[in-house]
């Protein structure tokens, strides 16, 4: 009989596209999840990994397994539903994904009242970018995922899986210190022509949303700096390098030398909670969703900046959060 925990770590290799990766989203070592696959090769009397390059391919053989694999998974997922239903209290263990800006500003908070009222309940987080988390929670890899999308994209769902609004996370715009915007009583989107930005790398929401949102207003954005991380956009900004528009949520006061301003209309990205519908009846899910819209807005969450005040560094006003900010 083939075992689970074994057809697990190749699914996993399957998803994640190695066995590092694998490794990491199961809580193992590479070692661990090697031999697991090494000894469902042997029950198989198949090779199911070739080696490509420096990575590894799955076989024919290895594709077969992983998707019984997929649905063995979830099977046990319904019967681990069920169980936990009649129980009638959060218990076993969630998978929790999200993007990095909320796994900092957000989650902190929802994590910790959950291991205090749940002590039956482990909860698991692990940082992804916010494209692949749909689809980690439809592939049954994480059991809840919080996301985000622009207007400009809304998030897919696909069958099976089922999304709830957490709240909105608005954004300001962050010039440097003394910048014209700064006397501004309102900065309109239609202003932004002939500005250097600093931004996200091309195919992320963020720069997706900064390109074709300033390109509908007739503005084509000179992006001189691609950074991922939020602080490290303020502070180019800070250093007179160019203009960004920054979220809220997780990324921190801002340093001397970066101001906020609002911009109008005012950006805004919308964030969700995604689970799959097998297991919409669990408590743990619908618990971990009823407190991620509890503690939105986090703490400290402040209001945008006044019109006619910017907010300097250290101003309540200005970009709230943690001190190292994050990754949109």
């Amino acid at each position: 009989m083939l075992d689970l925990s074994r057809l697990r770590a190749l699914h996993a290799v399957s998803v994640h596209g190695s066995v590092g990766a694998a490794a990491e989203a199961l809580g193992y070592t590479p070692s661990a999840v090697s031999q697991q696959i090494a000894k469902l090769e042997r029950e198989t009397r198949s090779t199911l990994l070739e080696r490509r390059g420096r990575g590894v391919a799955l076989t024919e053989e290895a594709r077969h397994l992983a998707a019984t694999a997929q649905e063995l998974l979830a099977i046990v997922e319904r019967a681990e539903t069920t169980l936990e239903e009649r129980r009638g209290r959060p218990s076993g263990q969630l998978r929790v994904a999200a993007f990095a800006s909320a796994a900092r500003g957000l989650l902190p908070g929802v994590l910790a009242e959950l291991a205090a009222a749940h002590p039956a309940l482990e909860v698991r987080l692990t940082e992804v970018d916010p494209h692949l988390s749909t689809d980690l929670v439809a592939r049954g890899v994480t059991d809840l995922a919080v996301a985000h999308d622009w207007d400009i994209a809304r998030l897919p769902t696909p069958d099976g899986v089922e999304q709830a609004v957490i709240g909105d996370d608005l954004c300001d715009l962050v010039v440097p210190e003394g910048h014209p915007f700064t006397r501004r009583e309102r900065v309109r989107r239609t202003d932004l022509n002939g500005q250097r930005w600093v931004s996200q790398p091309p195919g992320r929401v963020c720069h997706d949303w900064l390109v074709r949102t300033l390109r509908a207003v007739g503005v084509q954005p000179d992006i001189a700096h691609v950074v991922e991380e939020n602080h490290t956009q303020v502070a180019l900004v800070a250093a007179g390098l160019g203009i960004a528009v920054i979220p809220r949520l997780g990324t921190g006061p801002l340093p001397p030398g970066a101001v906020a301003v609002p911009l109008e209309p005012v950006p805004t990205r919308r964030l969700y909670a995604l689970w799959r519908t097998g297991a919409s009846r669990r408590p743990a899910i619908t618990e971990a969703v009823r407190v991620l819209r509890a503690h939105w807005p986090p703490p400290g969450y402040p209001e945008p900046p006044a019109r006619g005040r910017v907010a300097r560094p250290g101003d309540a006003g200005g970009v709230p959060g943690a001190a190292d900010g994050s990754r949109q």
